[in-house]
């Protein structure tokens, strides 16, 4: 179940990040909303409300996640640019995507919010 569940494996955390690996970073984030945009470009309503692993989130819920995701993001190094100690508050990802809007708002709405949070934002 853990292959479905992370089919490009779990998250490996490096507390160290050097600078040779910012640019590399920096260009992953810039690239996401095209390449989110094209991975689900053309799929029906049908085929975004499939999961494609038992009891997992489906397509359009994921695509939601993302920019629930970066939103947060984008919110805590904001907090961390203008407070002295600021809280960074956890959210609830799994109810979080459970809200009706992750099940049921179009796609397309997360797809240009993530691009705002990762390009427009800073050209």
């Amino acid at each position: 179940m853990d292959e479905l569940k992370y089919p490009i494996g779990q998250f490996d955390f490096s507390e160290e990040v050097s600078d040779e690996q910012i640019p590399v970073l920096v260009t992953q984030i810039e690239v996401l909303p095209d390449l989110l945009s094209k991975s689900i470009k053309g799929l029906s309503k049908e085929q975004l409300n499939c999961s494609y692993r038992p009891e997992g989130w489906t397509i359009r819920q994921v695509v939601h996640h993302i920019t629930d995701s970066h939103i947060n993001g984008y919110i805590r190094f904001r907090l961390a640019l203008t407070e002295d100690c600021p809280i960074i508050k956890p959210f609830d990802e799994v109810q979080w995507v459970e809200l009706e809007d992750a099940v049921n708002m179009p796609v397309d709405v997360s797809l240009r919010l993530v691009e705002c949070y990762t390009k427009d934002g800073f050209d």
